[in-house]
């Protein structure tokens, strides 16, 4: 498959209000996309992350602020004009056409030529995996398998930008994974610049070269997904990102002075043996026990402050509800919020 012009996608400014007097959708966005890049929106329900994407594809205009499309200001132009193809989470095929005939409707529209619409859904059909379903209607396929017709709809129109908003949500778990596997290796394949919206932060880990983490309508990191997991801005990405969540003990609970997050993997568990414990531990009792089979996630409440806390221990670990443990935290990896 032919790789696509690469275009970097740039807000200045952006902001969306949707009624007077109302808080911001999405308040001072700022940021650039680079060319090629595979960005990820990632946040709760209400966040603005969708609302972004969608003025990015023009289906919605911003109240105020620029956006521009490889240099070019695209803020007021229609969709057709901007050099953009979307995958939407509901697959929104026509269910009257076969697999050929919706993954090359856009393309009679602009009275491509035949041959070259053949090719380029023949390309997209191979890359996919959907060479023996062209002749199908998307009432005779699996919901993976209309995804994929989603994307190559897409991908046959050869777009400088790629947007995909939450496409994998309506997919099981197992589907979800290979998709996820499938959209990355399209990335590879034709390098081109993709924005790709989620509520699923394992989503945005896995996938994206950077990740922007979004709350309130404006961006609390933006990063790579390693650095936004190990170094978090503030408490809002540290209690987002991550399964389970960092923990965020209060002031007091270290004598620092201020809320320190450690990671559930970051805290070792030891056994308290008489009146001992080591150094710098804390003490709790456990909650509930979930085994996962290589892990076993012990939720506990540490003692004396009714305060909730995970650690993520090796599969064997016998722990029980109701066991004295002593958790020391690796304070090198710990993070301070002030």
């Amino acid at each position: 498959m032919a790789r696509t012009e690469q275009s970097g996608v740039s807000f200045v400014h952006v902001e969306k209000v949707y009624a007077k007097g109302q808080k911001p959708a999405v308040d001072d966005f700022t940021f650039e996309v680079k060319p090629g890049e595979f960005l990820v929106l990632v946040g709760p329900s209400g966040c603005g992350k969708s609302t972004t994407l969608r003025m990015v594809a023009g289906l919605e205009l911003p109240t105020s602020g620029r956006i521009l499309i490889g240099g070019r200001d695209v803020t007021t132009l229609p969709p057709k004009d901007r050099d953009i193809a979307m995958v939407f989470q509901n697959y929104a095929l026509y269910p009257h056409m076969t697999v050929r005939e919706n993954m090359s409707f856009a393309l009679r529209l602009r009275h491509v030529p035949k041959d070259e619409i053949a090719r380029r859904v023949d390309e997209a059909a191979k890359t996919l995996g959907l060479t023996s379903y062209l002749d199908r209607l998307p009432k005779a396929l699996s919901g993976g398998q209309r995804q994929r017709v989603a994307v190559g709809r897409a991908i046959v129109r050869e777009p400088a930008v790629f947007l995909f908003d939450e496409p994998l949500s309506n997919l099981d778990a197992k589907m979800r994974v290979e998709m996820r596997a499938e959209i990355v290796r399209l990335h590879h394949a034709l390098g081109a610049t993709m924005i790709y919206v989620t509520h699923d932060q394992t989503e945005a880990m896995t996938m994206g070269d950077r990740i922007v983490v979004m709350e309130g309508g404006r961006i609390q990191q933006a990063a790579p997904p390693l650095e936004v997991y190990d170094h978090p801005a503030n408490k809002f990405v540290a209690s987002f990102i991550g399964t389970p969540p960092m923990n965020l003990l209060p002031p007091g609970v270290l004598d620092l002075g201020c809320t320190v997050g450690v990671r559930p993997e970051h805290l070792r568990i030891c056994p308290v043996e008489g009146d001992g414990a080591p150094e710098g531990a804390l003490l709790a009792h456990v909650d509930i026990v979930e085994p996962l089979g290589a892990e076993t996630l012990v939720h506990a409440i540490l003692d004396g402050r009714n305060t909730p806390i995970v650690a993520r221990a090796p599969g064997s670990t016998p722990v029980r509800h109701g066991d004295a443990l002593a958790l020391v935290p690796d304070m090198e990896k710990a993070v301070k919020f002030d």
